[in-house]
């Protein structure tokens, strides 16, 4: 997937491996909230989160449930509904079988209401954008933004990173390559400034990182 680090939708339907990845790291989303971007989640994300059955949670994903707890008791992440008929919304609904419902329930509802859908699903992301619905964005993509913005210096790249390995979250490889991303793209705009020719900064990034 295409990112470009210089935008970034600030509202945002999370599914359940965005929501984890989001909160993994507390600097990130400390900066995320500072820059007033804002996150909400559908009632099937919230039962895959915090009531759908676990066996013997780790640690990490006792202390992703409390944190996510505690940022809906703060207004954060609020829960909407999605009923069937925002399903039948999407043109490839055949790909259910491949998709869970609260992905497929976070991308209807992006659609329904006109706002990016956060997540770090490869064949998730894919729908999405199948069905016409243009803002698709990953958590990666988020970073680099905040990279790019200032909001996260040079030095909270290890911070975040470490964070959200800590949390025992896949995306360490992305982080890194969407910081770099950031710093190019930073660089275009400056030679941009300056009438000088600089390397494109937009590249694939995230594969494949979905880790419910």
């Amino acid at each position: 997937m295409a990112i470009d680090p210089s935008k970034f939708h600030s509202i945002n339907v999370a599914d359940t491996c965005s929501v984890w990845n989001v909160l993994s790291s507390a600097r990130l989303h400390s900066a995320a909230k500072e820059a007033r971007c804002e996150f909400c989640i559908t009632s099937f994300v919230r039962y895959e989160c915090l009531t759908k059955p676990r066996k013997a949670p780790t640690q990490a994903e006792t202390e992703l449930m409390r944190r996510l707890t505690q940022e809906q008791a703060r207004g954060g992440f609020a829960a909407h509904s999605c009923d069937i008929g925002d399903l039948q919304a999407i043109k490839l609904l055949e790909s259910r079988k491949k998709l869970g419902k609260g992905e497929l329930s976070s991308i209807a509802f992006a659609m329904k209401i006109g706002q990016a859908v956060i997540t770090d699903d490869m064949k998730a992301r894919k729908l999405a954008e199948d069905s016409g619905h243009a803002l698709t964005q990953t958590t990666p993509h988020l970073f680099s933004w905040l990279i790019f913005n200032g909001r996260l210096g040079d030095s909270d790249k290890t911070t975040v990173i470490a964070q959200h390995e800590s949390m025992e979250r896949p995306l360490g490889p992305h982080l890194q390559t969407a910081y770099e991303m950031a710093l190019q793209c930073r660089l275009n705009a400056v030679a941009g400034v300056l009438g000088v020719a600089s390397a494109p900064a937009t590249n694939g990034i995230g594969q494949s990182a979905h880790k419910p």
